[in-house]
């Protein structure tokens, strides 16, 4: 009888059989997809637009609304997708507190106001830093984008984000 041997994650998987051979490298994919931070989007995802003065930009992102995901929002991700982001969301006209505290990737932090202009940007934000990041000022939502995306889109403050959140 054949014996698979998958290792992975610290953990010897000894499966016999084709069958069990297959399960073994399921798992084994599975665990090297969790341990090497693959991206996983935890939510739904939904179109965003970014109006630049020379061009439309287009993410998918994950909506953190209730206060859970808004702590955890994208703490423990190791990688995101170029085109993805988080919207987080909150009541029109609030200051706003971020920080980085595990957070593994750098990121970009949009500001929107209530009308869905950017009112402020805070680009490459340092991995696991317990500094406050600030809105300077009210804003209805943050989207985090990958660190480098705003000034590699050209995206500014008074850019128009469209999301459904900003519709009068």
């Amino acid at each position: 009888m054949k014996v698979a041997r998958l290792s992975g994650g610290g953990r010897t998987l000894a499966l016999y059989g084709a069958r069990n051979a297959a399960i073994a490298l399921l798992i084994g994919l599975t665990l090297w997809a969790v341990e090497n931070g693959a991206w996983a989007a935890k939510g739904t995802t939904e179109p965003l637009v970014i109006k630049t003065a020379t061009a439309i930009h287009a993410f998918q992102v994950e909506l953190a609304v209730t206060p859970d995901e808004q702590r955890t929002g994208l703490m423990y991700r190791r990688q995101m997708p170029a085109d993805a982001g988080m919207l987080f969301l909150y009541d029109n006209g609030s200051r706003i507190t971020m920080w980085m505290a595990n957070t593994y990737i750098p990121l970009d932090m949009v500001f929107i106001g209530p009308d869905g202009r950017i009112t402020h940007i805070v680009e490459r934000t340092v991995p696991e830093s317990t500094e406050l990041i600030g809105s300077n000022g009210p804003a209805r939502a943050v989207l985090e984008l990958n660190g480098g995306t705003v000034s590699r889109l050209g995206i500014k403050v008074g850019d128009r984000v469209e999301h459904p959140a900003f519709q009068p």
